[in-house]
């Protein structure tokens, strides 16, 4: 009888802990996909704009793997903020503002990095980048106001780090399995496909 009621206890703190983990590791509004819904293998990037490291990946890497992985239906890789630093959360802000422009601002953001974030006044360099994809200054000012928007990228960002421990950009988690680090085509490839 007790190990009966040990295996009972056991199986429901099993299912529980399923569940909690399940219930924090959510989709979120503002999650930004590509890919084929129900593709086999689920990338998730935990990236920061003003990481040097995520910006080398975006010129570097991904392209192939867009390529390759995600527009061959292989891939859902979902996009989420872990902005560093104030400059990072205002370019992640004005790309979720952007609307269906979100992967085209992201990736300009990233190429242009080194240019903006250096700039005497880096939020004029933002803006003025907005501004040249469509979005007027004071577009870039009232989605910079949005403290909903702000609060789902914190949030989101804790999430992060409590589910999945990250602590460094860029992270990816590969069908739940996190990896950190800028890696080169060959090697990410690899990964894809051990996760097969």
């Amino acid at each position: 009888m007790q190990k009966f009621l040990l295996s009972l206890v056991l199986s429901a703190l099993f299912v529980l802990g399923g569940e909690a983990q399940a219930a924090s590791d959510r989709s979120w509004g503002i999650d930004e996909v590509l890919g084929k819904p129900d593709a086999k293998i689920t990338v998730i990037e935990y990236s920061s704009l003003t990481c040097p490291h995520c910006a080398k990946f975006h010129a570097e890497t991904f392209p192939q793997v867009k390529k390759d992985w995600i527009d061959t239906g292989k891939v859902k890789y979902i996009v989420r903020d872990f902005p560093w630093d104030p400059m990072a959360q205002a370019a992640a802000m004005i790309s979720h503002c952007s609307g269906d422009r979100y992967f085209t601002f992201v990736d300009t953001f990233f190429h242009s990095q080194s240019n903006w974030l250096r700039a005497a006044d880096p939020l004029s360099a933002l803006k003025g980048i907005a501004r040249l994809g469509g979005m007027p200054s004071e577009e870039v000012d009232k989605c910079l106001q949005n403290s909903q928007l702000l609060g789902e990228i914190s949030a989101r960002k804790d999430d992060g780090e409590k589910v999945y421990q990250v602590d460094s950009t860029p992270t990816f988690i590969i069908n739940g399995k996190a990896v950190s680090g800028d890696k080169d085509y060959e090697t990410f490839a690899k990964l894809l496909k051990d996760a097969k």
